[in-house]
């Protein structure tokens, strides 16, 4: 899991940068306090779990460090009656499955309003059939593997639950264990409720959770009806409306209209609620990590 921390190290080291301007340090949780309690440590930041989180913030809390936490999340996607479907069902079905469903700001519930619920399910769901499972370095597979096979038995634990408490599976949701890696197909979940951890968890992997209903109120109501607050996002041909409700109505630190969440290192990243706090990315991220000196003089 730390391949791509020593791939960033090794071009800092082949570039013209002073040899200690960035350092890998692979290590492990217990000693973690240490590193955040050294005097040339000036401030943390952590993505990773909430509960991770808590415990990099009880610790940098303790030694007066500052700290930017981004944590989970569980993004959800808001399509209204006047969506052009054709979008949304493509922006929603890569939002979920961004790097195999294995992101902090991936899509994990679908909340749709009756009108147009059926037509974007069936859509949906078709889609989300028609993914290629495989190796990711084959550029003609859409959904690689599940990190580790906690994960993976962690994932599919949380899809049988919700559907022992009343969910309904459309599609994937079971497991090849004859295949080699901890593969996981693109699964979908409809009848999602409150209580399920389809609702209320972090699904961590390819899962889908959808949700009908009544109108604009209720869909808003449900989004923001979380412990998270990392992005969301909204399907409208009103874009003066979107841009409302993801101004003023969505709990959430990223609110996109008519596209799925994403990082740009121009615009600041991060999250509210259990999802985390502070930013990262652009001159916002920057700022985390500086202190503001005031100067007078007479």
């Amino acid at each position: 899991m730390y391949g791509c921390a020593i791939a960033i190290e090794d071009l800092f080291l082949e570039s013209d940068f002073p040899d200690d301007i960035f350092r890998s340090v692979l290590t492990s949780n217990r000693r973690v306090e240490r590193i955040i309690a050294n005097k040339r440590i000036a401030a943390v930041t952590l993505t990773g779990s909430t509960k991770a989180g808590q415990a990099v913030a009880q610790t940098a809390g303790t030694y007066l460090k500052k700290c930017v936490l981004e944590l989970g999340g569980s993004d959800p996607y808001i399509i209204l009656d006047d969506a052009d479907l054709d979008m949304a069902v493509e922006a929603c079905v890569k939002g979920r499955l961004l790097n195999t469903g294995q992101s902090c700001i991936g899509a994990k519930r679908f909340i749709a309003t009756e009108k147009i619920y059926d037509e974007f399910e069936q859509r949906f769901v078709a889609e989300m059939k028609a993914v290629t499972m495989g190796d990711p370095l084959n550029e003609f597979n859409q959904l690689g593997p599940i990190a580790r096979g906690n994960i993976r038995e962690d994932l599919l634990s949380q899809v049988n639950k919700s559907i022992s408490m009343g969910a309904h599976l459309l599609c994937g949701g079971e497991i090849n264990y004859d295949v080699e890696g901890f593969y996981y197909p693109a699964t979908v979940l409809s009848n999602v409720q409150s209580g399920m951890p389809a609702y209320n968890q972090e699904l961590f992997g390819p899962v889908a959770s959808l949700i009908k209903v009544k109108g604009e109120q209720e869909a808003i109501h449900i989004a923001n009806d979380t412990s998270y607050g990392l992005g969301a996002a909204i399907f409208t041909a009103d874009v003066e409306k979107g841009k409302y409700i993801a101004e003023h109505e969505l709990d959430a630190g990223c609110c996109f209209v008519n596209d799925f969440v994403k990082s740009d290192p121009r615009l600041p990243f991060g999250g509210i609620k259990d999802s985390g706090y502070g930013r990262e990315l652009s001159i916002y991220g920057l700022h985390e990590f500086v202190n503001i000196k005031t100067v007078y003089i007479k």
